[in-house]
């Protein structure tokens, strides 16, 4: 540790300007994401795993301060995740699964709660010998076991292009959820209030407080949803959408923070009053929100683990978190499967939903901190430290269940967009290799006849090695009978013309499609390095087979339920 300590001591974050700080976690953040990633595993773990290295329970460079003082960041990367979240929840959606939605959600939550609730006030009194403190600290790490951190599952499914009945289900869950942990909270703080013998408030007034938290939230987003949607039919230009989007986003979180709502449910009501007030015009705001938002991810996701600290673990706290693990990742599993199963939910829901609800993290902990604000002088420090504790854990292994779980549902690579395709691929991959090649002292009888019997806009000349002389058009193929009238007697030699460009079998799409922009035509010939012809390239095809292949896979999640 000699050489990291000389380096945090050399560079301070107190000392360093706020970009500085922030470009070299971004950019240690993205690389270990890529690391891990390689590695087939979600590449938030790696986020998390650099902050945990960088933070409290590393090397320490990231400070309590710090953390405190990029908090702005954290509530914009939650926002973005809320109201991409609640661009996902449409009506045609809530519809087809609203039933199984609704049921499932009463289920993990209560099921959750209740299992935990009982293990941790069992392990609390065996501990304590003190049953009332054992029953309130028990209820409340129940009803706090019951949310469901939406960021790190979601950058899952984003990252993996995921689409069917268990994607739209997890979307749904974790949207909602939320909720219902407010809803237990509020009943558990009353209680453990009563218990503990501490001056709270009563439960009407937590209810009251809590109708307002809830319905404010709703209420602000689908107003800032309705204003978006407004402004941005009168524009066109992408730069001016983005501008709004996130001014409006922004200003959301603002108004949630000054008027004390929850932020997250504010923006999810934004985004599905979006999504479903103006469906069309709300696609290009999505779009670049979620293009704008990887390095917001990154920066928030650091920040989680460079906040967990490791070395506040005790026996009595590693006794209690593996407790509290055990009844809540027992408890969503039960009731997540008891809940699809009763609602006759699909196959895949039924078997994959219960490894994708284990990651907390915001709504948790800050449920934490309330607790311990509240609770102070009983058992609100430990409440905190264990929640921190665990969040460590499930918010490492939690998204990777979830990857688990979408690849085993089959609904990897399901939302795939023409974008996606043409980034992914290469020549080898839309290349028509079957294309027959023209030789350069072919008649032009014989050329006729091959584009009578196939549909090719272009083919290839090649000589007698089979080496790239040029290509022939259909364009050329006119122009060459309506201007000579001995056009019997022309061969291919004659006609052709020398390719404007050429790639390889391994040169990536986006590459091809940027040579012919520049060239300014629509095919191009794939040659071998010895300059033979291993197919052609033209984009009115590749655009067929792309459309092609993104039905199909629309097809796929249509037939998974």
């Amino acid at each position: 540790m000699g050489i990291l300590d000389s380096i945090t001591n050399f560079i301070e974050p107190q000392q360093m300007s706020v970009l500085l700080l922030l470009g070299i976690v971004l950019f240690l953040g993205t690389a270990g994401g890529r690391i891990f990633q390689k590695l087939k595993i979600p590449q938030v773990v790696g986020y998390i795993v650099v902050g945990i290295i960088l933070g409290q329970s590393g090397i320490g460079f990231i400070n309590k301060e710090t953390v405190s003082s990029l908090q702005p960041f954290n509530s914009f990367a939650l926002a973005i995740i809320g109201i991409m979240i609640g661009g996902e929840l449409q009506f045609k959606i809530l519809k087809k699964y609203g039933k199984s939605f609704i049921t499932i959600l009463l289920f993990e939550a209560l099921s959750s709660f209740i299992v935990v609730a009982a293990f941790s006030t069992f392990g609390a009194w065996m501990i304590f010998h003190d049953l009332p403190k054992a029953l309130a600290l028990g209820l409340l790490l129940g009803a706090i076991s019951s949310a469901t951190a939406p960021a790190a599952t979601t950058d899952v499914l984003w990252e993996n292009k995921t689409k069917g009945p268990l994607t739209s289900t997890i979307l749904g869950i974790v949207a909602l959820d939320d909720g219902i942990a407010l809803i237990l909270f509020a009943l558990a703080t009353s209680i453990a209030g009563v218990l503990l013998g501490q001056t709270t408030q009563t439960l009407g007034m937590n209810i009251l407080h809590l109708v307002y938290e809830i319905g404010g939230s709703v209420i602000l987003g689908s107003v800032m949803g309705y204003g978006l949607s407004t402004i941005i039919r009168e524009y066109l230009e992408e730069e001016k959408i983005l501008a709004f989007s996130l001014g409006s986003l922004l200003l959301l979180i603002g108004l949630s923070l000054l008027l004390s709502l929850d932020m997250i449910l504010g923006a999810m009501a934004m985004g599905f009053f979006m999504a479903n007030y103006a469906p069309r015009k709300s696609k290009a705001t999505f779009r670049l929100i979620k293009n704008f938002a990887p390095p917001i991810y990154v920066l928030f996701f650091v920040l989680v683990g460079a906040k967990l600290d490791i070395s506040q673990l005790t026996t009595i706290v590693a006794i209690l978190a593996g407790i509290f693990l055990v009844g809540r990742t027992s408890g969503k599993f039960l009731g997540a499967f008891l809940g699809a199963r009763i609602s006759g939910a699909p196959k895949t829901v039924q078997k994959y939903l219960p490894f994708c609800l284990l990651s907390q993290a915001g709504v948790a902990v800050g449920l934490s901190i309330v607790a311990g604000e509240t609770f102070s002088e009983g058992i609100g420090d430990l409440i905190v430290i264990l929640v921190t504790t665990t969040t460590f854990v499930v918010q490492i292994f939690g998204p990777i269940f979830v990857k688990y779980a979408v690849k085993k549902g089959g609904e990897i690579g399901l939302n795939i967009t023409e974008e996606d395709l043409i980034r992914s691929s290469r020549a080898e991959d839309i290349i028509n290799s079957g294309v027959t090649a023209i030789k350069e002292n072919q008649n032009i009888e014989s050329i006729l006849k091959l584009y009578s019997e196939n549909d090719n806009y272009v083919y290839p000349v090649v000589s007698s090695e089979d080496k790239l002389l040029g290509v022939i058009t259909m364009d050329i193929l006119k122009d060459t009978f309506m201007a000579s009238e001995f056009s019997q007697f022309i061969l291919a030699h004659d006609i052709m013309f020398p390719p404007p460009c050429t790639c390889g079998i391994e040169t990536p799409l986006p590459e091809i499609y940027s040579l012919m922009k520049k060239k300014s035509v629509d095919y191009i010939p794939v040659v071998n390095p010895e300059g033979k012809v291993e197919g052609m390239i033209e984009q009115r095809a590749v655009s067929r087979l792309l459309s092609q292949k993104i039905l199909e896979k629309q097809n796929i999640a249509r037939e998974l339920g």
